[in-house]
């Protein structure tokens, strides 16, 4: 019997990843030239599709790196001359502001307990920081921030450059890239596909601040991947570098279901799993959600905190071929992570909660 993976990536396969990934390789994708025909129209059809679904505007570009991570220290080093600003309540915004650090930015950040969330009302952006980078969805944690409030801070400080990870959430988030400069994700999540590429999307702003940074004395815009170089060849749906052939090709794929189904309909679908888990998690006296405050709770990363070692918890699932996360860091051994993508239906969630219920 095969394994149904509630992890928060690696995760679930997508159930129609395995047909394309026949017909890919029936196809010889991985075998083809990033320099052909064929793969500009792979790339293109992509980008049609993520466009399609998550309403990109013809002012961003669509760019494929080799994780979401490598996005980090691309868009410091091609939107930060000086300072950057990161809103931290977790492990993975805290990585954000640290490869800020680490690129000898100035970097301010206003922090949160682990699993507590932001609201727009109480952040306030230092007056010289060029880029305000937020997490739309803390994988860690499992707190979230509504696209609402990120629009009404940019809204606010329309001047700032303004990046979003939504690496465990995308396609959910109904982000307005009208006004959001720059996001990021990877596809081991919610799009159902294997790790290895991520997806930064970004604003003729974001390239317009990299050629003036790259045209100054003494600074440096990076020598791999820089926006100006990747923006150069994306007019042509091409690479500097050889990319993941493959991957783009799958990804273009699951996009193209998706946007069959209907972003509208899977934002739906995903509400409506979370709030079978959180109600059972509410009612039992084994689990209780981590996240307190419900406005801050993940939609697609619900956590647990479990009355039990979380170890027991996990090994229970996975005698009946039902895998579960972990809690991230020190609650590793307290908490379990539970995936809410698309590749996991209502049927599937629901036969965890019983799941849970007998753990």
């Amino acid at each position: 019997m095969k394994n149904t993976y509630y992890t928060p990536g690696p995760a679930e396969l997508y159930p129609t990843f395995y047909q394309h990934l026949q017909q890919a390789m029936d196809e010889q994708i991985g075998s083809i030239s990033h320099r052909s025909q064929k793969f500009r129209d792979i790339y293109k059809f992509t980008d049609e599709q993520l466009r399609t679904l998550l309403s990109i505007p013809a002012t961003h570009g669509i760019f494929f790196t080799g994780s979401a991570s490598e996005v980090w220290e691309r868009i410091l080093l091609n939107c930060v001359e000086y300072e950057s600003f990161h809103a931290v309540n977790g492990s993975f915004s805290q990585k954000f502001y640290d490869y800020a650090v680490a690129l000898k930015k100035h970097a301010h950040v206003l922090q949160k307990p682990f699993g507590e969330g932001f609201d727009a009302a109480e952040i306030e952006v230092p007056a010289y920081a060029e880029l305000v980078c937020l997490t739309h969805n803390e994988t860690s944690s499992g707190v979230q921030m509504k696209p609402a409030d990120i629009h009404k801070l940019k809204r606010k400080y329309p001047k700032k450059l303004f990046c979003v990870d939504m690496v465990s959430s995308a396609p959910y988030p109904d982000l307005d890239f009208g006004i959001i400069d720059s996001a990021f994700f990877s596809v081991q999540k919610a799009f159902g596909m294997p790790a290895g590429l991520g997806v930064w999307i970004a604003s003729q702003t974001c390239l317009e601040k990299a050629e003036r940074l790259q045209k100054t004395d003494d600074f440096t815009i990076g020598a791999h991947h820089n926006l100006p170089t990747l923006w150069k060849h994306y007019k042509d749906f091409e690479t500097p570098a050889t990319p993941n052939v493959l991957y783009i090709y799958l990804l273009g794929k699951i996009a193209e279901d998706f946007n069959r189904i209907g972003i509208d309909t899977i934002r739906k679908q995903t509400e409506e799993k979370a709030r079978m888990i959180y109600k059972f998690l509410e009612s039992s006296d084994a689990y209780e959600p981590f996240v307190k405050k419900e406005q801050h709770r993940s939609q697609t990363v619900v956590v647990a905190t479990t009355h039990k070692p979380s170890a027991d918890v996990i090994s229970s699932g996975k005698s009946v071929n039902m895998i579960v996360g972990s809690g991230y860091g020190k609650f590793k051994e307290s908490q379990i992570r539970i995936a809410n993508f698309p590749a996991t239906s209502t049927e599937q969630v629901a036969a965890l909660i019983e799941q849970l219920k007998q753990a």
